[in-house]
């Protein structure tokens, strides 16, 4: 299996990449773990996964900034190859984002990513929380419980999704999607890379799916 971690200015690069190297391990998947810029790579992969960290026009800016690159994730994934987006990769997926100005996102989900409401807690949330969701809905959460923490770092999020498209959620001030999926395309707000044990089976999982 042949695994593309999108390198495109942003994202924990290194930390996301070992990560997939323990979850492949881990789950007796021979698999190589690529950092890369290359659309070329990416449009070969088996699987594509896209960190993010910081602002989404930045990040929307970034990508496209990498020529070829945006049209080989759409490509791949329209084909069919599974994806995963991690943190903003994840709200890239989105119709747009609010942060500093409208940015196009992928139109891959419902929604828009807008500034948390949480009235009388800190942002961005930083730290640990609980992801809330029904056992059994998507392979992506096989052998996870509800209440199980995972690693968020955020001050944004997604707002007015479909309900059909939000796999969890975690509560910070209220009710925040945690982990979205639409057909192969997936993504989890929270670091997965940062979240031990929980962010490795889901990463597991991932290299399992069979969308």
């Amino acid at each position: 299996m042949k695994i593309a971690v999108v390198d495109y200015g942003s994202g924990n690069l290194a930390s996301a990449s070992r990560a997939m190297a323990v979850a492949a391990e881990r789950a007796g998947i021979a698999a190589t773990v690529s950092v890369t810029a290359d659309p070329a790579e990416v449009a070969r992969a088996d699987r594509i996964v896209l960190p993010g960290q910081g602002a989404f026009a930045d990040c929307a800016h970034g990508l496209e900034a990498v020529g070829g690159m945006h049209a080989a994730i759409e490509d791949a994934t329209r084909a069919g190859t599974p994806f995963l987006g991690i943190c903003v990769g994840m709200q890239l997926m989105a119709e747009r984002g609010l942060e500093h100005e409208v940015t196009e996102g992928f139109h891959w989900i419902g929604g828009e990513i807008a500034e948390m409401e949480a009235p009388g807690l800190r942002l961005p949330q930083m730290g640990w929380n609980a992801l809330d969701f029904t056992e059994g809905a998507h392979p992506l959460l096989d052998g996870l419980t509800p209440g199980d923490h995972v690693y968020f770092v955020h001050s944004y999020a997604l707002r007015g999704g479909k309900a059909s498209e939000c796999l969890a959620t975690t509560d910070y001030g209220g009710k925040v999607v945690a982990m979205v999926a639409a057909g192969n395309r997936a993504g989890t707000q929270f670091h997965v890379e940062k979240s031990q044990d929980v962010g490795i089976r889901i990463l597991m999982n991932f290299l399992r799916w069979r969308p």
